[in-house]
């Protein structure tokens, strides 16, 4: 089975947006999220302008704040305690990566916990490893609601994540554990990491390289869930972190890129917002 997350994504933002119409008839507004822009890195951008597009079609009120790459530490900062103390935006995005003078661990931690719609802010990370309620990562999240649409039974499973980062490979270790699976994460010095991953029946890489899980890495029926996004040296074209040319025939299901993940994130970046301002109208 190959999981599309460009279909399932689609059909959780008509649902969002169905949702979002009836909240903004009962709290007189709809959801608010404002993304702040730094630079004009291709990527950042292509992500930004795709949030705008994935806010209109939820009904989400997006409004993107861009900023030369000259922008200095304190001005960001300064922005950010702004949209801190403006009771109309529920959450707050700043793109990320920031330009080099900056630093990106003081800006995260300069949002609201209550407006961090990425899942970010050290607070959030906190309450993620001890279950209490928190806006989980996007990345993570959207692995797990695609595995749940796919009917993979989670529990009980040995799954392998192949990634450390902050960002999608120890957060969805934790869901995975949260889920009742065998986690172990694994990475770039792993010994035998071919073995390890042998092991696997749920497989998520998450390693930013190219092609790196090949087919003798796989055992015939493994779940696998490719994170990254590439560009293909030989191509040129997308790919990612699974050569799935070649692993395609022995998973039993298989993300694409394009079409997998990447879906889902923003998906769940527009669950995350309505969350954010849920929490703030119900508190009210």
């Amino acid at each position: 089975m190959i999981i599309s997350g460009k279909d399932l994504s689609a059909r959780l933002k008509a649902e969002m947006a169905t949702r979002v119409a009836a909240y903004e008839k009962k709290y007189g507004r709809a959801p608010q999220l404002t993304v702040v822009l730094v630079g004009e890195d291709p990527g950042s951008v292509s992500y930004v302008t795709g949030k705008a597009k994935a806010c209109e079609a939820v009904g989400i009120r997006n409004t993107t704040i861009r900023r030369p790459e000259s922008i200095s530490e304190e001005e960001l900062l300064s922005i950010i305690g702004e949209l801190n103390a403006d009771d109309a935006v529920d959450g707050i995005l700043v793109q990320l990566p920031l330009p080099r003078h900056i630093d990106e661990n003081k800006v995260i931690a300069a949002i609201r916990k209550e407006k961090d719609v990425d899942g970010f802010h050290p607070l959030n990370v906190a309450a993620l490893w001890m279950k209490q309620p928190c806006s989980l990562p996007c990345t993570p999240k959207g692995i797990i609601k695609l595995l749940k649409a796919a009917g993979v039974e989670i529990a009980g499973k040995r799954a392998v994540v192949v990634g450390r980062s902050n960002i999608v490979g120890l957060p969805v270790g934790k869901l995975l554990m949260d889920e009742n699976a065998t986690v172990t994460v694994a990475h770039s010095r792993t010994k035998d990491l071919a073995a390890v991953t042998r092991g696997a029946e749920i497989l998520v890489v998450a390693i930013g390289r190219p092609k790196f899980v090949t087919a003798d890495m796989v055992t015939n029926g493994t779940v696998v869930i490719d994170v990254g996004v590439n560009r293909n040296p030989e191509t040129g074209k997308l790919c990612g972190d699974v050569d799935y040319a070649a692993v395609e025939p022995k998973a039993s299901v298989i993300t694409p890129v394009p079409g997998g993940v990447g879906p889902m994130t923003i998906t769940c970046l527009m669950e995350n917002t309505i969350e954010c301002y849920l929490r703030t109208m119900e508190a009210r």
